[in-house]
């Protein structure tokens, strides 16, 4: 069981994440702005945080650059949510420090392939 922290501003999109997080077993750590993520992050360590591109008051990938540039949040993995997947956002959201990236609608089995590539990556794990 993992504790993961969620910032998402949408309440349906949190409540979805929520959902498929905590069948799978995990512990949810919840933010609705970056600046509430970052402060929860540097709190409680989660063991991951998923971050939407798009939030009301500092976007991911600037959120994301501070988590990565703080010694208390640097080590925890960082998966961009993001509902405008263009050509090289990807490669963008690896430049600004994210482990993973997903695209939504989420299909639920790819994210959570995705966490688990994130958290075995963390963990040195070779996943196949």
């Amino acid at each position: 069981m993992l504790r993961i922290l969620v910032i998402e501003d949408s309440p349906v999109n949190m409540a979805l994440t929520t959902a498929i997080l905590e069948n799978a077993g995990h512990v949810i750590l919840q933010a609705e702005t970056a600046t509430a993520g970052i402060e929860l992050a540097r709190r409680q360590c989660p063991d991951l945080v998923l971050m939407d591109l798009q939030l009301p008051d500092i976007d991911g990938l600037a959120a994301t650059r501070m988590l990565k540039a703080d010694r208390r949040t640097s080590d925890i993995p960082v998966i961009a949510l993001t509902a405008f997947a263009m050509k090289g956002d990807e490669d963008e959201t690896r430049s600004a420090g994210c482990d993973g990236y997903v695209t939504k609608p989420m299909r639920y089995k790819d994210f959570l392939a995705e966490v688990e590539r994130v958290l075995g990556a963390r963990r040195g794990e070779v996943l196949g």
